[in-house]
């Protein structure tokens, strides 16, 4: 079982930049692909970037490429999601996932895909 803890949320203004980190228990880290998603009230949630096993290959949304930047630190349990360039689409809860996969697993978009979740973290943008 992996447990995932999301931090790093935030007030920023348009334009501004966060960085969201997702610490994760256990010693099986390193098994899982690792998703970040969100959730804006009313809506559903929603793929925003995933990171394939070893690190080396990644996936985002089209609504972020080129802002985000989604990596992770196997050595540490660890999953970030550095966000750029914030905009006012971008508000929302964001959640880390889990996807329990082989060694070359893909990244997959589908949030009933993932096997844990964290609690999720803020992240507000002000005009």
């Amino acid at each position: 079982q992996v447990q995932l803890v999301e931090s790093g949320g935030g007030l920023v203004q348009a334009g501004g930049s966060l960085r969201l980190s997702c610490a994760a228990s256990g010693r099986t880290f390193s098994r899982y692909v690792m998703g970040w998603f969100r959730q804006a009230p009313g809506k559903e949630r929603e793929f925003v970037a995933g990171i394939n096993i070893s690190g080396d290959r990644t996936r985002y949304a089209d609504s972020v490429k080129g802002r985000f930047t989604i990596s992770r630190d196997n050595a540490h349990n660890t999953v970030y999601l550095q966000m750029n360039s914030l905009n006012l689409e971008d508000p929302a809860v964001y959640y880390c996932a889990a996807d329990f996969g082989l060694a070359y697993a893909r990244v997959r978009v589908n949030p009933g895909d993932y096997d844990y979740w964290g609690q999720g973290t803020q992240v507000t943008v002000s005009s």
